[in-house]
């Protein structure tokens, strides 16, 4: 079975895909740049700021999912520049604090909406 995730407290998608979709005890989140969901702006005061937006977002649309950050068994970042990778790397670990999920970073020539850092995650769900 397949579910599609939606829930109005996260960005809506810039494109043709789903927040999320659940299946086989599984929940994909798509990727997540700094889109404030009460303005559909993006925030871009800093690469912090924009890394904290993103953690938020992945956040809630997990929840929405009936899941959460701390069943996150997969995680793949995109940093435009990895000399953000420090910075990043601070506040990914505010979110993930005891045993963080397994994790891949790349540094990606652009991303959507020229966004300095992207995050998708797979997570486990009842």
């Amino acid at each position: 079975m397949r579910q599609a995730v939606q829930t109005d407290k996260a960005p809506k998608p810039v494109g043709p895909y789903s927040q999320a979709i659940r299946a086989g005890g599984l929940v994909f989140v798509s990727g997540q740049g700094a889109l404030d969901p009460a303005t559909g702006q993006p925030k871009r005061d800093s690469v912090e700021v924009e890394s904290r937006q993103v953690m938020e977002n992945l956040k809630t649309i997990l929840e929405a999912a009936g899941s959460s950050l701390d069943r996150v068994v997969k995680s793949t970042c995109y940093l435009t520049d990895l000399a953000d990778f420090q910075t990043f790397n601070k506040v990914y670990g505010e979110y993930f604090k005891q045993d963080p999920p397994a994790r891949t970073t790349i540094q990606a020539a652009k991303l959507p909406l020229d966004f300095r850092v992207e995050v998708d995650v797979i997570a486990t769900v009842d």
